[in-house]
């Protein structure tokens, strides 16, 4: 691929044939790191600023892009639903023989590791997740104001540069942090995407089968948050049995973004000492 809008790490072809990429550093305990479902989004954007920390600190990060974003595959001809993700993420671990392992995801990445812990909790260690989707009905999602605003953004065609700095905009608390590289990479990635990646997606209501995620889980919410309700914390801590959140204020929807330096050691601390 001639100049990619992300830097290219690392490919592999699952067994359902799809080609994912991926970034990889360090060794250790594995941690899959899982991005959210945004407009150019991928897991090198999300994440950047966080997987390196962990390498550092003595694990193994594999941060993937999911099917429909940055650079592995986007078949037009599937539905974006929690199960294709779940199938998706089973497949990279498949391929890459992990043991159990960490899954950290955000939003959309937050409801694939939660869906995946249910499918599959022999695999799944521990979980770190922020603001994850899947708690909520539908209806409600789409009634928060990020939300509102991002639908038809995607849904007129590829975003201009403005446009995706409203879009980002409304991710975080403090609007300084959207700078011109982050607008270019996203505007780059966004327009490779097909227009299916959010039109078909659709992820049920996990709140009642929360009781059966026996493994840790440390979560992280932004108390200014337009994308998921912030409510969303408190049925985590009150359904998983082995749950701690955390609601961090004056931070939106990306808080280890926002709260990098404090994510990322809360999150270390959580995987030295449980």
């Amino acid at each position: 691929m001639s100049n990619p809008p992300i830097p290219e790490g690392r490919y592999l072809t699952t067994a359902d044939g799809l080609r994912l990429h991926y970034h990889e550093a360090g060794s250790g305990e594995p941690i899959v790191f899982i991005h959210g479902s945004g407009p150019g989004a991928s897991g090198y954007s999300n994440f950047k600023k966080n997987y390196p920390a962990f390498a550092e600190a003595g694990f193994r990060t594999l941060v993937p892009d999911l099917p429909g974003y940055g650079l592995s595959d986007k078949p037009e001809n599937r539905e974006y639903v929690l199960d294709f993700f779940i199938g998706a993420l089973h497949g990279f671990i498949a391929a890459l023989k992990l043991p159990r392992c960490v899954l950290l995801g955000n939003s959309l990445g937050g409801a694939i590791a939660l869906g995946y812990a249910l499918a599959h909790p022999d695999k799944v260690s521990k979980l770190i997740l922020m603001a994850p989707g899947g708690v909520e009905e539908r209806e409600a999602y789409f009634q928060m104001e990020g939300i509102k605003k991002m639908m038809p953004l995607f849904a007129a065609g590829p975003l201009t540069r403005q446009s995706m700095r409203e879009l980002l905009t409304l991710q975080l608390h403090d609007p300084r942090l959207v700078t011109d590289d982050i607008v270019d990479e996203r505007v780059a990635t966004c327009a490779l995407q097909p227009r299916t990646v959010l039109s078909t997606m659709r992820v049920p209501n996990m709140t009642a089968r929360l009781p059966e995620i026996q493994c840790p889980v440390l979560g992280f919410w932004g108390m200014n948050d337009q994308f998921n309700p912030v409510g969303g914390a408190a049925k985590i801590a009150a359904g998983c049995p082995n749950a701690k959140m955390t609601l961090v204020n004056r931070c939106g929807h990306w808080v280890m973004v926002e709260h990098r330096d404090y994510f990322n050691r809360a999150c270390l601390d959580f995987l030295r000492n449980g």
